[in-house]
């Protein structure tokens, strides 16, 4: 059974930095890809980052394209979310997931295709 812990949220001015990461344990993940999902308040969860299992493919969200950068450390069992530029309607809680499909053919994004979700970290931007 995986289980991911995120951390690194908190509390930021608009155009400030934040570095999330999410730490697995119970499986060694570097086959799995990986994603941070968002969800703010009174909105539905949303995708922000995928990466697949060696790192060499990432997708983003367009809202964050530019600004936010998804990493992994497979030798930590560790996935980063490096936030950049943030804005207040980056204010949410963040998620990190891990896809269910061992080695996926096609990256997915969809929410449904992850699982062992974490408790996530609240991100506050105040402007």
């Amino acid at each position: 059974q995986v289980q991911l812990v995120e951390s690194g949220g908190g509390l930021v001015q608009a155009g400030g930095s934040l570095r999330l990461s999410c730490a697995a344990s119970g499986r060694t993940l570097r086959q799995y890809a990986m994603g941070w999902f968002r969800q703010a308040p009174a909105k539905e969860r949303e995708v922000v980052a995928v990466i697949t299992g060696r790192g060499g493919i990432t997708t983003y969200a367009d809202s964050v394209k530019g600004r936010f950068t998804i990493s992994r450390d497979n030798a930590k069992n560790t996935v980063y979310l490096q936030m950049n530029s943030l804005k207040p309607e980056d204010t949410a809680v963040y998620y990190c997931a891990v896809d269910k499909l061992l080695r996926r053919a096609i990256m997915s994004s969809r929410q449904a295709d992850f699982g062992s979700w974490g408790q996530g970290t609240q991100v506050t931007v105040f402007s």
